[in-house]
């Protein structure tokens, strides 16, 4: 915990707006909170500028709930990704305003609605079959304070389409490009604007896309040298990275 922290914290008490049991409660818990089945990472958004992200997949719903109920203390953003309906309905029952995105498959819990980033963050995504993996990129964006714009269905086997707003991608700061198949778009997009780009390769395609190995080996293997690449299907990571681009 930081020095700054721990002066807000007292001067809350101070003013009256924060009571001291609770104070002591957050000093307490801020660095992580040991629920038995997780280590929360309280101190996360302090190291790192977000706090700490629920990976959905594997997780009962009541340890999904369980690890909500314990960031809920604190105010900042909560979001679970790669969730499903039967654990956001757990969540529901502990914070009344989570929602869900179906096609995202996140949970959020917003408090913080300030723009962090210094510009706008383009999400592309080469076919409307990867949209899901878009889709997370686009709301983990949202919840870590980006402006963000999405474009999506605009692969390369229809190029024009993506070349009719090469208005709006040279305006964006940071573009995250998702695509499956044989992975071709980052290149492309690569090679018209003067941004980073972070590729994202899906497991979208038929047999001998390799589940996106195919997509993932073209796109490292990308002759723009502005793309940089993260694994197969993570959107989460990818907006991650661009967020972190965006607040420099």
């Amino acid at each position: 915990m930081t020095e700054d922290q721990i002066r807000k914290i007292l001067e809350e008490v101070k003013q009256g707006s924060l009571p001291p049991d609770e104070a002591v409660q957050r000093l307490r818990s801020l660095p992580f909170e040991d629920l038995g089945f997780a280590n929360v990472d309280h101190h996360r958004s302090l190291r790192q500028g977000f706090p700490e992200v629920i990976f959905g997949a594997g997780k009962t719903v009541e340890q999904v709930a369980g690890i909500v109920e314990s960031m809920n203390k604190h105010q900042h953003n909560i979001l679970v990704t790669r969730a499903t309906r039967v654990q956001f309905d757990g969540v529901k029952q502990i914070v009344a305003d989570a929602a869900y995105d179906e096609g995202a498959r996140t949970i959020v819990i917003r408090k913080d609605t300030k723009i962090y980033g210094k510009g706008t963050v383009m999400v592309v995504s080469a076919g409307t079959s990867d949209m899901p993996v878009a889709a997370e990129a686009v709301v983990t964006l949202e919840v870590m304070g980006n402006t963000v714009d999405a474009l999506y269905d605009v692969g390369v086997a229809g190029i024009h389409r993506l070349l009719d707003r090469r208005e709006r991608l040279s305006q964006a700061r940071v573009v995250i490009v998702v695509a499956g198949m044989e992975g071709a778009l980052p290149s492309v997009v690569g090679g018209l604007v003067s941004a980073p780009v972070i590729a994202v390769p899906t497991s979208v395609g038929y047999g001998a896309s390799f589940g996106g190995v195919a997509a993932l080996l073209g796109m490292l293997n990308s002759c723009a040298s502005n793309v940089s690449v993260v694994n197969i299907d993570n959107g989460y990571g990818a907006a991650v990275v661009a967020s972190l681009i965006n607040r420099q």
